[in-house]
């Protein structure tokens, strides 16, 4: 109360956001698998997914086809939406996550409803979570892919000196004179 008030100058000053900050949902597209969850626990319906089936072909010979959602249309209505979490909190696949822009006032209601390339727009603005405790344990999946990507690298080096070692050719004989 001893203090003066300060008015903030908003449109030209941007606000100090706290980190991780509430302020749209954006789409990380290539995670989602089109299996609705986030629709239907939504509890007020203002998530629209459209898809269709599309079959993909055997991975491995005598295998057979498969069939996979494709996205077609991801729309979150924001004169709906409440901002609860539940759409990011039930998606298994982390497809949504909350993006911190927060300026995204329309005129006209009907603007409102956002498309997925909106969305994936929004995906850019998402900060990096933040950084492990020091002392913990690295995530399975990390561990898993680390594991993974390190005998991919010791086979590669393994192919390459074989390699060079092909291409430099039989060299002198024992008891031979180079």
């Amino acid at each position: 109360m001893t203090k003066r008030t300060v008015t903030e100058q908003y449109p030209d000053v941007q606000p100090e956001l706290a980190p991780r900050t509430r302020g749209v949902i954006g789409l990380f597209e290539e995670n989602c698998t089109v299996c609705m969850l986030c629709a239907r626990e939504c509890p007020d319906w203002c998530i629209y997914i459209d898809s269709h089936k599309e079959t993909v072909p055997p991975a491995a010979p005598g295998g057979r086809e498969r069939s996979r959602n494709v996205l077609d249309r991801f729309a979150i209505d924001f004169s709906l939406c409440m901002y609860c979490g539940i759409c990011i909190e039930v998606c298994p696949f982390d497809a949504l996550f909350w993006s911190p822009e927060f300026e995204y006032a329309e005129t006209d209601i009907h603007d409102l409803t956002h498309e997925r390339d909106k969305l994936r727009e929004w995906m850019w603005t998402v900060p990096e979570p933040p950084a492990l405790d020091p002392g913990a344990e690295q995530p399975k999946e990390i561990a898993a892919a680390q594991k993974a990507a390190d005998k991919l690298a010791a086979q590669q080096a393994k192919e390459a000196a074989e390699a060079a070692a092909q291409d430099a050719g039989p060299g002198p004989a024992e008891g031979e004179e180079a």
